[in-house]
């Protein structure tokens, strides 16, 4: 069986790109809203769970991959969308989450956990052993990367299913979830630099016998020269990523995959898929509109009770992430009236760890219970979230649904709707 997205390479190639959302999330709200949006375009639904978020220990959401598929497949039948038309996916597969120990340890964790994922019948997979172990330099030489990326994919193809993985390789990789740093401008990858990757990992692949799962590695990560920090973001520029999609022409089969791209613009998006960057992750910007439309519910709850929004959704989430800062406290700094506007509002939107507690699960229904069967009156409405007040929006899921898809709906027309390539 051919695997779906060994079109979109295909198509770049043949001078008619199209591109492909990665949604990168476990929150139920947002997948049930990418899954709405594939049932009423019939594209593919691209979801990934991260070597963090779900691995074979059980990761930060406590699912395993198989864990992961069964909850993204009961979204879908809720919805009535057909579990043929998801794709899922493993992002940074490799010894990322255990790093802190030796690289033989290490790259046996990453082995267990790739394989898993395959048994789940994850077809995505990225593979991603760039980083340095224990005793290592933080960046490793591209061929040590190339022979450890080599050894996931042979354990991944001893557990593939009827759909053979198709792979993403790649040696500059952002840091998942935004910069740290204040940012200014950033080196976009070389053409040098994305030809070195693609030959090492061959040269990788071909010595591990490995050459008809080298033929499904359909994209290379590269930096386009996207990212986004707290309170800003670099917006794609395509003249100075002229050179690296101009690159593309050598590599048939390949196309890019860009990390980071939360919060470009609709026009930057479409530039992206139209020079080759054809695959779009997107995560954060998700669940920060997700984060905007529950905070602006929670102040129509109390405009509605007669009084002025008091925050209450707010305070209880970072009573939340106060008790609990392992998620935040080493990516958030200065004083502490910038922590609290970076606790609720920066783009790296580190408050999405904690919708799962209990204590924010209950703050949340709390305000669901202060609106349920309340009108709303449209003006209200259009104070407090950033939606058209129609009446197919009416309804607690209904909102939220739609303030998730408002970002998707840019990602889908850039993916789809461009001006092909001359």
């Amino acid at each position: 069986m051919t695997h779906p997205l060994l079109e979109i390479p295909a198509a770049y190639h043949a001078g008619r790109p199209i591109g492909i959302t990665s949604v990168c999330s476990a929150h139920p709200v947002v997948i049930e809203a990418a899954l709405r949006l594939s049932l009423e375009t019939g594209r593919p639904a691209l979801i990934e769970a991260t070597c963090n978020q779900v691995n074979q220990d059980g990761g930060y959401t406590g699912m395993t991959p198989a864990d992961f598929r069964a909850f993204v497949e009961d979204i879908a039948d809720r919805v009535g969308l057909s579990r043929e038309r998801i794709i899922l996916g493993g992002d940074h597969l490799g010894p990322n989450p255990w790093k802190d120990r030796p690289a033989d340890t290490a790259m046996e964790k990453a082995e267990a956990m790739i394989a898993a994922y395959a048994e789940a019948g994850f077809t995505k997979l990225h593979l991603d052993c760039s980083m340095g172990c224990a005793g290592e330099p933080v960046a490793l030489p591209d061929t040590t990367t190339a022979e450890r990326a080599a050894r996931l994919a042979a354990r991944a193809e001893a557990h593939k299913g009827a759909v053979p993985p198709v792979y993403v390789i790649g040696t500059e990789v952002p840091v998942p979830g935004g910069a740290l740093e204040e940012l200014e401008e950033l080196a976009v990858t070389t053409p040098e630099a994305a030809a070195q990757t693609y030959e090492v990992h061959r040269e990788a692949f071909e010595e591990a016998r490995l050459q008809d799962a080298f033929d499904r590695v359909i994209a290379l990560v590269v930096q386009p020269g996207v990212e986004f920090g707290h309170t800003d973001v670099i917006h794609f520029q395509p003249e100075k990523a002229d050179a690296l999609s101009a690159s593309l022409d050598a590599l048939p089969g390949i196309v890019f995959e860009a990390h980071s791209t939360d919060y470009q613009t609709g026009e930057g998006l479409s530039a992206l898929v139209q020079d080759g960057f054809a695959i779009l992750k997107v995560g954060p910007w998700l669940t920060f509109a997700l984060r905007e439309a529950l905070y602006g519910l929670d102040a129509v709850a109390d405009v509605l009770d007669g009084t002025p929004p008091k925050g209450g959704l707010m305070a209880a989430m970072d009573a939340v992430m106060r008790a609990s800062p392992e998620h935040w406290s080493k990516y958030y700094a200065g004083t502490e009236t910038d922590l609290w506007l970076q606790r609720h509002f920066s783009y790296s939107d580190r408050i999405r760890y904690y919708w799962p507690r209990q204590e924010a699960r209950a703050a949340v229904a709390e305000v669901k219970a202060r609106l349920d069967g309340r009108d709303i009156p449209a003006p209200v409405l259009r104070q407090y979230l950033a939606v058209p007040a129609t009446d197919d929006l009416a309804g607690w899921d209904g909102l939220l649904v739609n303030a998730v898809q408002e970002v998707l709906r840019i990602y889908e027309e850039a993916c789809t709707g461009g001006r092909n390539k001359a």
